[in-house]
């Protein structure tokens, strides 16, 4: 059963890999055309908008709540699973297009209040004693206008995610990674198609950004449409009539209440941790009066980072809790199964993301260059990205991490363990930023409390998990982590002394070629420490049966 769950991690991965790849070409598209702005602020804090719904509705309480029952009714009672599966989906699209309207009505009457009139206080006036560059608050009507054309891409993303949950308790985890990808392309496509119209004057900067936004509306409905085709084998059926259906729903909603509550105020966190980073694009360079610590591009900087650190997340930790989940709802009632499980997949993170920690931290500079230093974004750029990339970096194996212990915790059935944890960390995420953006790391500084919180509630959510299930984290839990570490940190060692050989120095090419060399004598260094460790996990990586590798079967 193990061996399916990393059977399932690796079609999933392999598909993410492929998302993630089109998405970083998206994002470096982006970069050069619109570079670190206001613009820039303004489009990813309205794209933040439909994402944190998906976050909450679709990849989140809904579809948490929904595999373990889905995962029951389909092994007990298949015709009530598509039945069951198709209520949830109709009453959940009807609820989130309700959300759009009222949504639509308050963001109009912002837009309406925002000041028409350019907010400028000179590049060289002084506030405070601070030097401050020219704002102009007409981009909080632009990001206005950028969130009403995407907020109707929030109902479409999510019922793409709850599909896509049902197709992977039947083992079908491709369509679901492989969704963003159009997306991606149709951004990629609307992005640097128009830009010779930009170029040649014929058309703004705004209006290129509100015809990108509905891009990704019309993305959306692709999404859906990829979605339903491949729910054709799982057939769900809206039966509105159905009582025993409607038992089920009612089951899931109530369960799905406590995970609403903890990850509507992870969202809460997201939301000011975005209204924080884009604050003087939005609103200006005050607040109360006071020069405000962060400058333009801060909401754009944070994003880029998090888009690199995001990758290894979603290629190898979420693919990881993403196969495990079902097989976790499988074993609920089975607590050695269950703990063998969460063992594996946790010493198969951490395996991953301790050196994706390690590595990132050592490359951050050469990875945001080569991704993004071309066009409009500039070396200084480079420098400012890769300031927050260090920050969010030594965290990644903790993020990955949280990943199995929520979804061991949702298998379960008891979402208010996690919730309670979450809710501490976004105060403690929320007192930290704004201690941090005073200090020099300014917009580093929103990364920093974020690795900081993530350290601490992996740590708290495994000692949590193991007061619940016996033999959740045992010795050679320890020893595969302790195996891990001594693995990634001679891989930075090596990486560190390839710095003196190839330096990275200030061209896209040198960049390349440093990243190129550290990569490959990171990646050599590491599976040889991994083999001289003789670390089962390598093999449960690659899914080959090693022999020289140690046996394990947990």
């Amino acid at each position: 059963m193990a061996e399916q769950f990393e059977k399932h991690a690796r079609t999933f991965g392999i598909l993410t890999l492929v998302s993630r790849m089109t998405g970083l070409v998206r994002d470096a598209a982006l970069a050069s055309v619109f570079g670190i702005s206001s613009y820039t602020d303004a489009f990813n804090f309205a794209f933040q908008i439909p994402n944190l719904f998906r976050r909450l509705f679709g990849e989140g309480a809904i579809s948490a709540a929904f595999v373990p029952r889905y995962t029951e009714l389909v092994r007990d009672d298949p015709e009530r699973a598509r039945r069951y599966a198709g209520l949830l989906m109709g009453l959940l699209a009807g609820f989130l297009w309700l959300l759009v309207v009222i949504g639509e009505v308050l963001i109009f009457m912002l837009w309406r209040d925002a000041p028409e009139i350019q907010y400028s206080i000179g590049p060289s006036t002084s506030v405070g004693g601070v030097l401050l560059p020219t704002v102009s608050l007409r981009y909080a009507r632009l990001a206005y206008e950028l969130a009403a054309i995407m907020l109707p891409y929030m109902p479409l993303v999510c019922l793409v995610a709850v599909g896509g949950s049902a197709l992977q308790t039947h083992g079908r985890f491709g369509p679901t990674a492989g969704s963003p990808i159009l997306l991606n392309i149709l951004m990629i496509a609307v992005t640097l198609g128009m830009y010779p119209l930009v170029l040649a004057g014929s058309l703004d900067t705004g209006t290129h950004l509100r015809a990108l936004a509905f891009a990704v509306l019309f993305a959306g409905f692709l999404q859906v449409a990829w979605t339903m085709v491949a729910l054709r084998s799982v057939r769900p059926v809206f039966a509105p009539r159905d009582a025993t259906a409607w038992a089920s729903v009612r089951a899931t909603l109530l369960g799905a209440g406590p995970m609403m509550l903890g990850l509507g105020v992870l969202q809460i966190n997201i939301v000011v941790d975005g209204i924080i980073a884009s604050w003087p694009s939005i609103f200006g360079p005050t607040i109360f009066g006071m020069p405000y610590p962060l400058a333009e591009g801060a909401m754009t900087a944070v994003t880029n980072a998090a888009r690199i650190y995001e990758f290894p997340l979603g290629v190898f930790g979420i693919s990881i809790a993403t196969a495990i989940f079902p097989l976790l709802a499988r074993q609920s009632n089975d607590p050695s199964a269950f703990a063998a499980t969460v063992r594996r997949g946790l010493r198969l993170t951490l395996f991953i993301g301790l050196p994706a920690s390690v590595g990132l931290m050592l490359v951050a500079r050469e990875a945001v260059g080569v991704l993004f230093q071309r066009g409009a974004f500039g070396a200084n750029d480079t420098t400012r990205v890769a300031w927050v990339l260090l920050g969010f970096a030594p965290a990644i194996w903790a993020y990955q991490s949280i990943h199995i212990f929520t979804r061991a915790f949702y298998a379960m059935k008891k979402p208010m363990t996690p919730v309670k944890i979450a809710v501490a960390m976004v105060a403690l995420n929320f007192a930290l930023n704004i201690a941090l953006i005073f200090t020099p790391l300014r917009e580093a500084g929103l990364a920093w409390a974020t690795s900081i919180c993530a350290i601490l509630q992996a740590i708290i959510l495994a000692r949590a998990l193991a007061g619940e299930v016996r033999g959740i984290v045992d010795r050679e839990v320890f020893a595969s982590f302790a195996r891990s570490i001594a693995a990634a940190l001679a891989m930075g060692v090596a990486v560190f002394a390839t710095s003196f050989v190839v330096p990275s120095g200030g061209s896209t090419v040198a960049m390349a070629t440093a990243l190129v060399a550290k990569v490959a004598v990171g990646a050599i260094t590491f599976c040889g420490a991994a083999i001289v460790l003789r670390m089962p996990e390598l093999g449960w990586a690659l899914g080959r049966k090693l022999p020289f590798l140690r046996s394990s079967a947990h």
